[in-house]
């Protein structure tokens, strides 16, 4: 083998594609199949997102307002009674945690965990999550259970 019949792998090359752009002789030179004028037969040209031929595009002419805190934190919101029903269930008992919830279906593994106080607790249990309504806090302390913050 020397570099004069060097050929890739069987199978990796799919198709030939067009010789294009090599003289008129070739049928496919002149524009080199791509058209007259316009931005398209430039070399280097790429449409950008959203562009509409030189029209306004609808991303600059619709109204904006507000404002998008780049530093938001997004809780996953858990109820207390929601606990007291997977203890009714026999599902939990003792302590709820992340790893728990997370084969229990009520968060995704990248949830950040907020315990909300809606409902009553009578089970004792400790919760463990990243944050705490104070009224949640105050039911899961009343039940004899703990809190414990991630």
């Amino acid at each position: 083998m020397d570099l004069s019949n060097l050929q890739p792998a069987a199978g990796s090359v799919k198709n030939k594609g067009k010789r294009v752009g090599r003289g008129q002789g070739s049928g496919k030179g002149g524009t080199a199949t791509r058209g007259h004028k316009g931005a398209k037969s430039r070399s280097g040209y790429s449409k950008k997102l959203g562009f509409e031929g030189g029209q306004m595009p609808l991303q600059r002419r619709v109204p904006k307002f507000g404002f998008k805190n780049i530093n938001r934190k997004e809780y996953q919101g858990i109820n207390i009674d929601t606990l007291q029903q997977l203890v009714d269930d026999k599902k939990i008992k003792g302590s709820i945690d992340f790893d728990t919830m997370l084969d229990l279906g009520l968060i995704k593994k990248n949830d950040l965990i907020k315990i909300l106080g809606r409902g009553e607790l009578k089970a004792k249990l400790k919760v463990t999550a990243h944050k705490f309504s104070a009224s949640a806090k105050e039911a899961i302390e009343a039940a004899g259970g703990e809190v414990v913050t991630l």
